[in-house]
């Protein structure tokens, strides 16, 4: 392989895919396609789903089995780093063994917010075995399906905007910080941050025909997110949300 294309192909709407992202796709011969098992099949389907709907010529997809990893360490920065070198390690040996000029790995959202394909090319490359030339996509992100889903601008006049996960809000918001785009939170972490005077725009598996929305006063609808996200998580076996909190 001579070339790596990372392509960002947005939340989940097949909409969502940019001009840009099906050019690169119509470039590549080759897809690595990572699976998190058959819980997450769903998402494997939709990626080969807009394969089929926007690539033109003959291609092979190559399925990378995700390795797993403790999601709730004691040492999370340390799993992390093992769990990276091994995923380093599958992309490795596949990137080396295909015959194909130019492959390409679809990525959920953008490549640059909190996804990892990009430290993991990065640490292939420093291993030294295999050698190509690379280049991002950037892609739609779930905090731009949301905020359109909601109809709604992700700050006010003039006001900072905090990204961050469930597992740093636990810590709560940061001083003079008072709008917080939270991912990857699995423990709905909302219901700890205390204030009677923060709303709440939640979405699950935006951009996808599932979609679910809910906002309002935190106080007010905290229950029912908890409530729902729990019965979507059981009915699909896996769940993808995202939200903001604004004070005041």
């Amino acid at each position: 392989m001579r070339e790596l294309l990372v392509i960002g192909i947005g939340a989940g709407d097949p909409d969502q895919v940019t001009i840009q992202a099906v050019k690169a796709m119509n470039r590549a011969d080759v897809f690595f396609v990572i699976g998190k098992g058959t819980e997450k099949q769903e998402l494997v389907d939709l990626r080969t789903g807009l394969l089929a709907e926007h690539v033109t010529h003959p291609y092979r997809v190559v399925d990378i089995v995700d390795p797993p990893r403790d999601r709730t360490p004691s040492d999370y920065e340390g799993v992390v780093d093992d769990w990276h070198e091994r995923r380093a390690a599958l992309f490795e040996a596949e990137f080396g063994a295909t015959g194909e000029d130019v492959g390409a790995i679809l990525v959920w959202g953008d490549p640059a917010l909190y996804d990892s394909t990009i430290r993991i090319v990065e640490r292939v490359l420093a291993r030294g075995n295999v050698a190509f030339d690379w280049s991002v996509i950037p892609g739609v992100t779930s905090v731009h399906a949301l905020t359109a889903a909601h109809r709604m601008v992700l700050h006010r006049v003039g006001e900072p905007v905090h990204i961050t996960t469930g597992r740093r809000l636990a810590e709560g918001l940061p001083a003079g910080i008072d709008n917080a785009v939270v991912m990857l939170d699995a423990n709905c972490t909302f219901t700890q941050v205390p204030g009677e005077d923060l709303e709440i725009w939640w979405g699950a598996y935006l951009g996808t025909p599932d979609e679910v929305l809910i906002s309002g006063n935190l106080r007010e609808v905290e229950a029912e997110i908890v409530r729902v996200r729990a019965e979507l998580r059981e009915h699909k076996g896996w769940i993808m949300d995202t939200y903001l909190l604004r004070r005041g």
